[in-house]
């Protein structure tokens, strides 16, 4: 499937299905014809999402998108791009969350949880006693999955405000660590300086510092013995004191 991109993959499908009723139609086994009755697919949208419908005729639709999914797009078995039309609904919260929360670019966002839903649709257990909830939860567990590992992995410019936690402005609660490579170090030299509040360093103690900030191996030893050679020096004051 190739949609254009403008408004995301989302409003692509939604333009591209509007109007769009593929063949063979679902059917809805309510008992009133053995063979079933023909839904168009907005019909069959409107039974997948109502809680009120009989979960029996919610999880026998699901088993036909499944199984529609397999079909080629050739015009009038349009049924791959139908198929990401009905899962839609379930897939916009998580496209909101994750572009929200994360930052990440809807258009990404959108294409991510396409790729894992109809991944996940395709792997449908045909004994599910519930393969909507299944494939919804699993494509979204998916994308949140991916986008939380690029999201703590992502660069920043302000190390301050990394952490998320704004440092307060009284410098008497403040407490201060310089690490300095040795010199002729290759890569980052400068002083590395990270200031903190004191009650996040508790009884003031180097060592929970260094584990803090992730210097732990680095800084295991600041003493230097004499024996092997210095990897660097770790110092801590109070903030503002030099």
């Amino acid at each position: 499937m190739t949609f254009p991109s403008p408004g995301g993959i989302f409003a692509a499908v939604e333009r591209r299905c509007a109007d769009g009723d593929p063949t063979p139609p679902l059917r809805l086994f309510d008992g009133s014809q053995p063979s079933g009755t023909p839904l168009t697919p907005a019909q069959a949208r409107r039974l997948l999402y109502d809680r009120s419908a009989c979960p029996e005729t919610r999880t026998a639709l699901w088993r036909q998108i499944a199984e529609r999914v397999h079909m080629d797009s050739d015009g009038r078995h349009d049924w791959p791009t139908a198929v990401l039309w009905l899962g839609l609904p379930g897939l916009r919260r998580a496209a909101f969350k994750i572009t929200s929360r994360l930052g990440a670019e809807r258009e990404d966002v959108e294409a991510e949880l396409a790729t894992c839903y109809l991944e996940a649709l395709a792997a449908v257990d045909p004994h599910d006693a519930d393969p909507g909830r299944t494939v919804l939860r699993s494509a979204c567990t998916r994308a949140w999955t991916v986008w939380r590992t690029a999201y703590l992995e992502r660069a920043v410019d302000d190390v301050d405000g990394a952490g998320g936690t704004p440092v307060a402005a009284d410098c008497e609660d403040l407490w201060q660590a310089d690490y300095d490579p040795p010199p002729g170090t290759h890569g980052l030299s400068a002083t590395l300086r990270i200031t903190v509040p004191a009650h996040r360093v508790e009884g003031v103690r180097l060592g929970a510092l260094a584990r803090a900030w992730g210097l732990a191996d680095t800084a295991a030893g600041v003493g230097y013995s004499g024996r092997g050679r210095q990897v660097a020096t770790l110092s801590l004051r109070r903030a503002g004191r030099t």
